[in-house]
């Protein structure tokens, strides 16, 4: 089984370490992390992840602003987005953790590794 290459780009690097390993332990999954929007948009550009998880506040460039950034490029405008943010609950989210909202996914944070695996696979397999 191919492995998905998954982006992560949040500002917390604790956060990207712990979800790294909890991935990449899975076996599912290779990953690359970038700490901030921009250096994020050129990983996007040079790896060609199947997969983004985006930070949604973030210091200088935000989530929202690097997700429109990504829509607007033929390059990664394909690569499905899930916003991993405080901003949501898990009460809004409901029991799985993923939630749409209009064209976007959200996973509240804190994250559990099963959910978010699960929503990964949820949003590669449409």
């Amino acid at each position: 089984m191919e492995k998905k290459k998954i982006l992560i780009v949040d500002d917390e690097e604790d956060f990207c370490f712990f979800v790294r390993e909890n991935l990449i332990n899975s076996q599912k999954f290779e990953v690359v992390i970038a700490t901030s929007g921009k250096p994020g948009m050129a990983l996007a550009r040079s790896e060609k992840p199947d997969l983004i998880l985006l930070d949604l506040m973030m210091p200088g460039m935000g989530g929202e602003a690097v997700a429109e950034a990504l829509q607007g490029s033929p390059e990664t405008a394909s690569i499905p987005v899930i916003f991993l943010t405080a901003l949501v609950t898990r009460e809004d989210t409901g029991t799985g953790g993923l939630k749409k909202i209009g064209e976007s996914w959200f996973i509240a944070k804190p994250v559990r590794t099963r959910d978010l695996i699960s929503a990964i696979e949820s949003v590669l397999n449409g």
